[in-house]
C-alpha cells in the first residue's frame, strides 16, 4: 500500500506540469513531411467580408520580423513561417531552408506546437555569427507563454534545443518567456537586439501595448527590457538594421478611438545597441515617449483623419530609412474607407519626403521594400484584387521607381486569377536574388488550406508542396504558372 500511495503521489504532482505543457505549447522536433500552412481569422465583421482580416497568414504579422534569413557561408536561405496540419487545429512553428547550390527546399522541421490558431503567435528567425539558427516562439498577450529554441548544429535545422533565456526585471533576474511582436536582429560580435511589446496595465487597469527592446550578447541573458513609447492606449512598431545602426517606426493607439485606431507615425535611431537614440534629423530623443506631439513624430495622420497601417522599413544606400505605410480612412474592410495608399516616407538626408505607390483594397495588404541601388527601389505586394476582394492579400506585383522612390509604377504581375488571395510578402535578411520573397496563401471568408510560395528576383513563383512522402528530405520546389489566366510569358 505503501509503494501504491507514493506511485499516486508521483503521478499528480507531475500532472499540474503536463497540462502545463499542453495548454502552453510542446516541443516535438519531427519533419512536418509538407508545407501547410496556417490559417487564421480576427474579430468578425458580420458582412460579406466576414472578418476584420483574415486568410493564410503562415507569414503574418508586419511587427514579426524576419522569417527569412540568407547565408553567403551555407549558401542557403533558412526560413520559417506558422504552418498548421489539415485540419487547421493547431499553431506549428515550422522551419525550412532553400539550397541555392541545389535549388531544393528542405522537408520543414516542426520545432514546436503553440497550442493555440492564432498567427499572432507566429515564429521569427536568426542566426549568430557561428551558424546556429534562432527561433523565438512569439505570444499574443499574456496569456501564453513564449519559446526560444536554437539549432543544435550550425546551418542545420535537424534539431532544436530549448534556451532557458532570463531578463532583468526591477534588478532581478527573472525568465524571459513572454514577448509579443517580436522583432530580432543579430550584429556579428555584439549579438542581438529585439524590439517588442509587453502588455501593461494603465492607471485604468487597461491593457496597454507598450513597445520596448532589449539586447543580449548570447541569446540566453538580456538586459532590461526598456520602453520606447507608451501614448494613450499603446502602439505598434516596425524596427530594422542596417550596418549596426538600428531604425524603429511606430504608430499610437488614441484613447478616443481604441485599438482599432492606429495613427500618426513616429521614427527613432541608435547607432549604439540602445545607449542613446535621436530622430532623423539626429536630434537627441529622451525615453520614454508619452506625449503625442513628440520630435520623433515625422506625420501627422490623426490630423488628416487617417489611420496608418505599417509595412515595412528598409534602409537606401546612404543609411537613411525608408518606411512603407498603408493609410486609410478606417478599420472596417470594404470600399467605404478606400483610398487605401500605399505611401513611402523616406529620409533624404535633410528631410522627410512622402511619396504613394498605389492603392489596394485591405489595410492588411501587406509587402516588402528592395533598394538595389541608389535610385532604383522595388516593392513586392498584393497590390492587385484577388478572388476575395476587399479582404486581406490579392494578386502580387512587382512596383517598380528608378527616381529613389519619387514615381512608382507596375513593372508586372507575378500572380494571376488565383483561387485564393495571396499575403504578406516578406523580405529575407540579407536577401539572394534566388529567394527573393515568401508568402502564404489563402481563402479569406472561410477555413480553407494555406499554400506557401516563394519567387526569385526575375520574378519566377515557386509554390512549396504541401505533401512530401516520408523520408524525403529536400525536394526540387514546383515553378508556379502564375494562375489560370496568367500572360504566355508567364506559363
Amino acid at each position: 500500500m505503501k509503494k501504491l500511495a507514493c506511485l499516486i503521489l508521483i503521478i499528480l504532482s507531475c500532472y499540474p506540469l503536463a497540462a502545463q505543457e499542453n495548454d502552453a505549447g510542446k516541443r516535438l522536433n519531427i519533419k512536418a513531411d509538407g508545407f501547410k500552412g496556417i490559417w487564421y481569422s480576427n474579430q468578425k465583421s458580420n458582412d460579406e467580408y466576414v472578418f476584420k482580416y483574415s486568410g493564410g497568414l503562415g507569414t503574418y504579422c508586419a511587427k514579426h520580423r524576419p522569417f527569412a534569413v540568407y547565408s553567403d557561408k551555407a549558401e542557403k536561405t533558412f526560413f520559417c513561417f506558422g504552418a498548421s496540419d489539415d485540419q487547421n487545429s493547431t499553431l506549428f512553428h515550422n522551419v525550412s531552408y532553400f539550397d541555392h547550390k541545389t535549388g531544393t527546399v528542405a522537408n520543414p522541421t516542426i520545432v514546436l506546437d503553440k497550442h493555440t490558431t492564432d498567427a499572432h503567435d507566429n515564429p521569427v528567425i536568426s542566426m549568430d555569427k557561428d551558424g546556429f539558427i534562432w527561433i523565438f516562439s512569439t505570444s499574443h498577450g499574456t496569456s501564453r507563454p513564449s519559446y526560444i529554441s536554437k539549432s543544435t548544429k550550425p546551418y542545420d535545422i535537424s534539431e532544436f534545443e530549448p534556451i532557458n533565456a532570463t531578463e532583468i526585471v526591477d534588478g532581478k533576474t527573472v525568465p524571459l518567456n513572454n514577448f509579443s511582436y517580436f522583432q530580432v536582429w543579430y550584429v556579428s560580435e555584439k549579438g542581438f537586439m529585439a524590439f517588442f511589446t509587453k502588455y501593461q496595465k494603465d492607471m485604468n487597469n487597461v491593457n496597454q501595448r507598450v513597445i520596448g527592446y532589449n539586447t543580449s550578447k548570447d541569446g540566453v541573458q538580456w538586459g532590461e527590457w526598456k520602453i520606447i513609447a507608451r501614448i494613450d492606449k499603446g502602439h505598434y512598431q516596425i524596427s530594422g538594421e542596417n550596418n549596426g545602426n538600428f531604425s524603429v517606426a511606430f504608430n499610437y493607439h488614441p484613447d478616443e478611438g481604441g485599438l482599432n485606431w492606429r495613427t500618426n507615425l513616429y521614427y527613432l535611431q541608435t547607432p549604439d545597441f540602445g545607449q542613446t537614440w535621436t530622430n532623423g534629423n539626429g536630434k537627441e530623443i529622451k525615453l520614454p515617449l508619452t506625449q503625442i506631439d513628440n520630435n520623433a513624430k515625422i506625420k501627422d495622420y490623426k490630423k488628416e483623419g487617417l489611420n496608418c497601417y505599417l509595412k515595412d522599413l528598409a534602409f537606401d544606400k546612404k543609411g537613411n530609412p525608408v518606411i512603407l505605410v498603408i493609410s486609410s480612412k478606417g478599420y472596417e474592410s470594404g470600399p467605404k474607407n478606400d483610398p487605401r495608399t500605399w505611401e513611402i516616407l523616406h529620409y533624404n538626408g535633410k528631410k522627410w519626403v512622402d511619396h504613394s505607390v498605389s492603392t489596394s483594397d485591405n489595410n492588411y495588404d501587406m509587402g516588402s521594400l528592395y533598394i538595389t541601388s541608389d535610385k532604383q527601389w522595388k516593392l513586392i505586394a498584393p497590390t492587385e484584387p484577388g478572388p476575395q476582394r476587399y479582404n486581406p492579400g490579392g494578386e502580387i506585383a512587382v512596383w517598380i521607381s528608378n527616381d529613389a522612390g519619387k514615381s512608382w509604377e507596375k513593372e508586372k504581375q507575378l500572380t494571376y486569377n488565383s483561387p485564393m488571395n495571396h499575403t504578406y510578402v516578406r523580405r529575407p535578411v540579407n536577401f539572394h536574388s534566388d529567394f527573393y520573397g515568401l508568402w502564404a496563401d489563402g481563402n479569406c471568408r472561410k477555413v480553407s488550406e494555406s499554400n506557401i510560395y516563394f519567387c526569385n528576383k526575375d520574378g519566377k513563383v515557386y509554390k512549396l508542396p504541401r505533401e512530401i512522402k516520408s523520408g524525403e528530405q529536400e525536394i526540387v520546389p514546383e515553378i508556379y504558372d502564375g494562375g489560370d489566366d496568367a500572360p504566355s510569358d508567364k506559363k
